[in-house]
């Protein structure tokens, strides 16, 4: 079926993920991976009655408590303890898109078979997902080490009948869903608790979210400064592949030559220019976009293998007849990518505003302020400012949360990736540099406008007709709100082609 994917040991990619949340598609256990979860259970099982050694998580408290010996009566408690305890989120809510993916990953982690879950608890995620029934998550309270502990404990208390979610457009408690749709709660077994709070879905989804939405928004980037550079009426040369393919960062040559597609058949561009040089902000676009593509590349490649491993603790080896306690759960390396990745997004938006405040400073046969009759309008004065203090707050959000720690659990959880916390971070510098792509889009568009009669390339001109039926020109003093309102919504409904994703 068109409109269904099978969670399999087959490679989890960035463009499946989308696919999957932007179609709404179902999603089912592939045969192998069944077989997989139930071999590991019954393993786990045989070992459990044979076995009267304490296994970490098995039949141990938890991490300080791991000493404490638990009796085989008191396994299932154990478990439905864990995860009521460990149920202490706060702050904002998840995203409703971001709890779906977290599903989602949380399946496919356990769906390897290394991770002694019950299939029937499986086969609940997926009703969940499915349905549409999305847990209330919280976006405080893990510290990226032992797993994303306390969100993925909130995502894992409607199997047990408690917590809340979001099913039919309302917040409900899960005993309602769970009766709604007849469905008992889950009896969790021996380590199953363990398994679900255990694993960085809540790092790794936020981080897919993001670079879903980045990938977008840096070939956005590069259109929109192209609009701002013909608004400007700035030079090709910097563009030049002669340029790049002499210092080739792979995203410098990818910046400069989709600058170059979208100019071609620009008569603005090949007009004769007066000025020798511009801006660094213009000049260096394919460097500095360049740059954060990238880093973008290089994150894309950590959170898939991320999305694509085994991330709960302890870990079941069929084969080698071994249960091995390490540490697959720490976030680190989704911490720093997470960390390279909101540095890689500010500087985006940072060049963005440099472009703008040059576009309404009067140059190069523009107005003031990009609007006729200075002065008595202020046009886009203003405009600049917000730009300016968000990519400023971008700077602040962007030191590094991977290099803090705090120790936890009476000492045993002694170095913390703090991801989480990056996480929420990059998410809310992404959303600011929607912002100040959209500013200076309504810039850019405007200034292009005092280049007529000369046009811009056709791919151009398209895009800013299109633009326009949502965000008329200025031609007096009115409320910018709702134009910057209106230009991210327009950005956000503007489709890229999917092979973008990888």
């Amino acid at each position: 079926m068109d409109n269904f994917h099978y969670i399999s040991n087959n490679v989890l990619s960035l463009e499946t993920i989308n696919e999957i949340i932007s179609q709404n598609k179902q999603i089912a256990l592939s045969e192998e991976a069944e077989s997989n979860i139930q071999k590991c259970r019954e393993y786990l099982d045989a070992k459990m009655a044979s076995n009267t050694e304490p296994i970490y998580g098995i039949n141990t408290g938890f991490g300080s408590l791991c000493n404490v010996k638990i009796s085989n009566e008191n396994l299932s408690q154990l478990q439905e303890n864990l995860v009521k305890s460990h149920a202490c989120g706060t702050g904002e809510e998840v995203p409703s898109e971001i709890v779906k993916m977290m599903l989602l990953l949380k399946i496919q982690s356990l769906s390897y078979g290394h991770s002694g879950v019950q299939l029937a608890t499986v086969s609940r995620l997926i009703a969940f997902f499915n349905n549409d029934i999305l847990p209330i998550i919280y976006t405080q309270g893990s510290l990226g080490a032992s797993g994303d502990l306390a969100p993925l404990a909130h995502l894992s208390l409607p199997l047990i009948g408690e917590g809340e979610v979001f099913f039919g457009g309302k917040k409900v408690h899960a005993s309602v869903v769970l009766k709604h749709f007849d469905w008992q709660p889950i009896t969790l077994q021996s380590k199953e608790g363990l398994a679900l709070l255990n694993g960085t879905q809540f790092m790794s989804a936020y981080g897919v979210f993001v670079l879903l939405k980045a990938i977008k928004y840096s070939y956005l980037a590069d259109l929109i400064s192209t609009i701002s550079l013909e608004g400007f009426d700035g030079r090709q040369e910097p563009f030049n592949e002669l340029i790049h393919f002499i210092r080739p960062h792979k995203g410098q040559i990818l910046t400069a030559n989709r600058v170059n597609e979208f100019l071609e058949g620009s008569q603005i561009i090949a007009q004769p220019k007066a000025h020798v040089q511009d801006p660094y902000s213009f000049r260096c676009i394919p460097q500095v976009h360049g740059a954060s593509k990238d880093a973008i590349d290089y994150v894309k490649k950590v959170f898939k293998t991320e999305i694509n491993s085994v991330t709960d603790n302890p870990n079941v080896f069929i084969e080698s007849d071994q249960i091995i306690s390490g540490g697959n759960f720490h976030g680190q390396p989704l911490a720093i990518s997470l960390d390279f990745l909101a540095i890689a997004l500010a500087e985006l938006g940072s060049i963005s505003e440099r472009r703008t405040y040059q576009l309404i400073s009067g140059l190069r046969g523009l107005p003031a302020f990009l609007v006729e009759n200075p002065g008595l309008n202020s046009g886009f004065m203003i405009p600049q400012y917000t730009a300016a203090s968000i990519a400023s707050q971008n700077k602040q959000l962007s030191t590094p949360a991977s290099i803090d720690s705090i120790v936890s659990s009476n000492g045993q959880e002694d170095h913390v990736s703090m991801g989480a916390n990056a996480a929420t971070k990059v998410l809310r510098i992404m959303e600011n540099l929607e912002r100040i792509l959209a500013i200076e889009l309504m810039n850019a568009s405007q200034a292009i406008s005092f280049r007529s009669p000369l046009k811009s390339s056709e791919f151009i001109e398209m895009f800013l007709k299109s633009y326009r039926q949502e965000v008329p020109l200025v031609k007096e003093d009115r409320i910018l709100h709702y134009d910057i309102q209106n230009t991210v919504a327009f950005l956000n409904s503007f489709m890229i082609d999917q092979d973008l994703f990888g």
